[in-house]
């Protein structure tokens, strides 16, 4: 029997069988999991993906309310035990509140996903839902985080978002740490590398867009790698390789740099297994 992961389905997840699509191109099998099942049979996946949506109608705040379901207490027990997590976009969200990545301390929240303000020479130039194409930088060595171990330090990629709240800001504390630690592993940049005002689409503290828990197995990414994961669904201003693939069908199948995250946790699970 190969790997199994649970895609974990909340009331108002919207992404939840792109993210299987994706995870079963990389080779897993993938469940979408209703948060209404048994929490006990969790335990029997390899794997959890958190997808994007608007989980609970983002009540109060995005990800709070999901964060306290039975479901994630088996979640994070399975983390600590070594198992991975992604959570994408509001599955972020859900795992900064939850604790799983760092966002809870002692009960209080020291990281989280405000709602987007990107400020351009100190003026707020947009605010609100924004759905772009945007680029990112992969920050830390490769084989460091379980979920982008196929990615080296310094590669760019471009990639979507659609988020109302993916404003990642925390403590002064608590960026040092990320620093220290290496725990910052995707930043929004340009085209070249370059992490700039200009790159950030959404006010992000420091320009980061994913980060990974100290035992770097559970990943929390605001852009969507399941929505890139394939040639066919992405524009050729950004990535020109698909230029190659028109005129033939099964070619505009092929994967696209989204699809490397999904293989980078199949690869970690095959070897922990």
């Amino acid at each position: 029997m190969g790997i199994i992961v649970a895609v974990i389905q909340f009331p108002g997840s919207n992404c939840e069988y792109e993210a299987a699509r994706a995870a079963r191109a990389a080779g897993m099998g993938a469940d979408v999991y209703r948060w209404n099942r048994n929490p006990r049979d969790l335990r029997r996946y390899d794997g959890y993906i958190i997808p994007g949506g608007f989980s609970y109608q983002d009540r109060n705040r995005s990800g709070v309310v999901a964060a306290k379901d039975p479901v994630m207490d088996v979640v994070a027990e399975q983390a600590e035990n070594g198992k991975q997590v992604m959570g994408i976009c509001n599955g972020f969200q859900i795992l900064c509140e939850s604790g799983l990545l760092p966002g809870v301390v002692d009960r209080r929240i020291q990281a989280g996903l405000a709602p987007n303000k990107a400020v351009r020479d100190g003026e707020t130039v947009r605010t609100g839902f924004y759905c772009d194409w945007v680029y990112i930088r992969h920050e830390v060595p490769g084989n460091t985080c379980a979920e982008t171990r196929l990615f080296e330090e310094g590669d760019v990629i471009p990639i979507p978002i659609a988020h109302g709240e993916g404003r990642f800001t925390c403590s002064d504390d608590m960026l040092r740490q990320l620093e220290e630690n290496g725990q910052i592993v995707w930043r929004y940049c340009d085209s070249q590398g370059n992490v700039t005002e200009e790159a950030n689409p959404n006010g992000a503290m420091s320009n980061i867009a994913g980060v990974c828990n100290v035992k770097r197995n559970v990943l929390g990414m605001m852009p969507h790698p399941e929505r890139d994961s394939s040639l066919y669904q992405m524009p050729e201003s950004m990535w020109p390789e698909k230029r190659e693939a028109y005129g033939n069908a099964e070619a505009m199948r092929g994967p696209g740099p989204g699809l490397k995250v999904f293989n980078s946790m199949r690869t970690f699970i095959e070897d922990s297994l």
